[in-house]
């Protein structure tokens, strides 16, 4: 162990008051709380369409594919069961009709997909009801973009094509909440 004698000559270091610190690393705790934010990836992305007045879009019947989920989590399609399954072929045919049907959508353009669920409907089961509605959009935004400009949708890199694509096939999902009653209850579907 070392020995120091200490002479005349030494001076001693003066300490640092260290009563502010506590202040100052609580200031700091408090600014970075508050300046930080965290990301939270829940729900599902969506882009709301902005809000037109109805006597400016007046939108026929006919371009109003009402699809419903009741708390049995069965799958109506305009007042018809479907399995989940179907559902996607149904929207393709019901997007792309272009006057086929009389009671389909008259062009893509104008197609919307109405969409409400029951309270009591399971989650998974309204998710894979969102899902098939989105696969639907997509292979028919694939379809368009592979027979007029030879790639997929996701893999144009031209801005106007992927506009020119929306365009004719804008996604127009409507999603409705429950009804409910002058009780207070919801109503089934």
């Amino acid at each position: 162990m070392p020995f120091y004698i200490q002479t005349p000559t030494m001076k001693k270091i003066p300490s640092i008051n260290s009563g502010s610190m506590a202040d100052i690393a609580f200031l700091l705790l408090i600014f970075f709380l508050v300046a930080t934010t965290i990301d939270q990836d829940q729900g599902l992305l969506r882009k709301l369409p902005p809000d037109i007045p109805a006597e400016k879009s007046p939108q026929k019947k006919r371009n109003v594919l009402m699809v419903r989920v009741n708390s049995n989590n069965d799958v109506q399609v305009n007042g018809e069961v479907v399995l989940i399954e179907d559902l996607k072929d149904l929207c393709m045919a019901f997007i792309d009709n272009r006057g086929r049907r009389e009671d389909w959508s008259e062009k893509p353009e104008e197609a919307i997909i109405s969409l409400k669920a029951s309270i009591n409907t399971d989650y998974n089961t309204y998710i894979q009801v969102q899902n098939e509605l989105a696969v639907a959009y997509r292979e028919l935004r694939d379809a368009f973009a592979l027979a007029h400009y030879g790639r997929k949708f996701y893999e144009l890199e031209n801005p106007e094509q992927v506009k020119a694509v929306k365009k004719l096939y804008p996604m127009r999902i409507s999603e409705a909440e429950p009804d409910k009653t002058e009780t207070g209850k919801l109503n089934e579907l």
